[in-house]
């Protein structure tokens, strides 16, 4: 079963409680419950984690490439722009990070660094975006 590291960045603890106009109402363990069911559903183990500190995400993402995960999902959220260590240790792990937004980002501004580095995007689709990057995921690691 492959392992899979989510990771949601820096203001994901405020989903469901500012900005409802853009993210919508659920809270960050709704996102998780639900991410849950999606990688139970594909067959995948995840392992969830959050950080508002860019340390605590950079050091999340080399223990899980010392413990063998085969993949990440990163919601950057804050973490977007103006993190260069970030998108160094995106760069550096061994396995494919897709970066997922709940909304699209780029209708509020820049396009986000870590993207750069980041083996794909899903932007947009609130909740769901996390099932298409996790079944992209599943589908890639299957070959």
């Amino acid at each position: 079963m492959a392992k899979i590291l989510i990771i949601h960045g820096a203001g994901m603890n405020m989903r469901g409680k500012v900005q409802t106009e853009i993210f919508g109402t659920m809270t960050l363990p709704e996102y998780d419950e639900r991410i849950r069911g999606y990688a139970a559903e594909l067959g995948l183990d995840v392992e969830l984690f959050h950080s508002n500190i860019e340390g605590d995400v950079v050091n999340k993402l080399y223990e899980a490439n010392d413990r063998g995960f085969d993949a990440a999902l990163f919601n950057p959220a804050g973490f977007s722009r103006g993190y260069p260590a970030l998108v160094a240790a995106i760069g550096q792990v061994k396995f494919p990070t897709i970066e997922v937004h709940i909304s699209n980002p780029v209708r509020r501004g820049p396009v986000s660094e870590t993207a750069t580095v980041s083996q794909g995007m899903v932007t947009g689709f609130g909740v769901a975006g996390y099932y298409l990057a996790l079944r992209g995921l599943h589908d890639m690691l299957a070959k």
